[in-house]
């Protein structure tokens, strides 16, 4: 499945562009200013982007500018005929690609699907895989289901999404703030004592000693990590 992000201030041609690209293979998410691009962009596994160059509060050249600091998602610019300048301007800041208003539903697909091929051939993404695994510790993400030691162990469902982050990215150190922030999905004011807490019962669960964990490590004055490298 790969999540696509629409991002233009008129609904009518996001609403559009998600007719042109209905297909079971996509999950179609939306935004209307280059902010809440960004946003989405942090919350989730974006897999492609197509981005209206005109918009208000943040324009789309701005808001690539930004994006290309953090991700090399591929990127359709959605431009007029009369932004040429803004065209030019987009591929040198980072832009893949540009479709031209009016939109023709069978380009729009085509340039989405060669441009989704190109990332994924070049190994420029992965498409997050269903089992996550590190050491003896093993998550079905498709049925919700976490092992350990090939034991089942019930997670809230807080629990689980901690867990599948750190799963994720093992060996990175995520602080309480990032944690709140990308798993309540909500701004962290005094998320530390909440995270903390939350981690205490997730290393009771996972640790076959919570005192001396194998996995779930704390790095003093920065956060939370689970051991990369662990093996079974």
């Amino acid at each position: 499945m790969y999540n696509i992000l629409i991002c233009d201030d008129e609904q009518d041609i996001v609403n559009a562009l998600k007719i042109y690209l209905a297909n079971p293979d996509y999950h179609l998410l939306e935004a209307h200013t280059g902010q809440e691009a960004l946003d989405a962009l942090e919350r989730k596994d974006i897999h492609l982007v197509l981005l209206d160059i005109m918009m208000p509060e943040m324009d789309g050249i701005t808001a690539l500018a930004k994006l290309r600091q953090v991700s090399n998602v591929p990127v359709i610019l959605l431009t007029a005929k009369s932004e040429d300048t803004d065209k030019i301007l987009g591929l040198n800041v980072g832009a893949d690609d540009y479709i031209t208003k009016p939109f023709n539903p069978v380009e729009v697909a085509a340039r989405v699907r060669s441009q989704l091929r190109r990332y994924f051939q070049l190994g420029g993404g992965a498409l997050r895989p269903e089992a996550l695994t590190l050491g003896t510790i093993q998550m079905d993400d498709r049925e919700k289901t976490v092992a350990v030691d090939g034991d089942p162990v019930a997670l809230t469902p807080t629990e689980y999404d901690i867990l599948k982050l750190l799963l994720e990215h093992p060996g990175q150190v995520f602080s309480p703030r990032e944690i709140y922030r990308k798993v309540w999905k909500d701004a962290p004011f005094g998320s530390e004592n909440t995270v903390a807490v939350h981690i205490r019962h997730l290393r009771e669960k996972i640790e076959i000693d919570p005192a001396e964990p194998r996995y779930l490590k704390v790095v003093w004055g920065q956060g939370y990590k689970l051991e990369k490298g662990m093996r079974a």
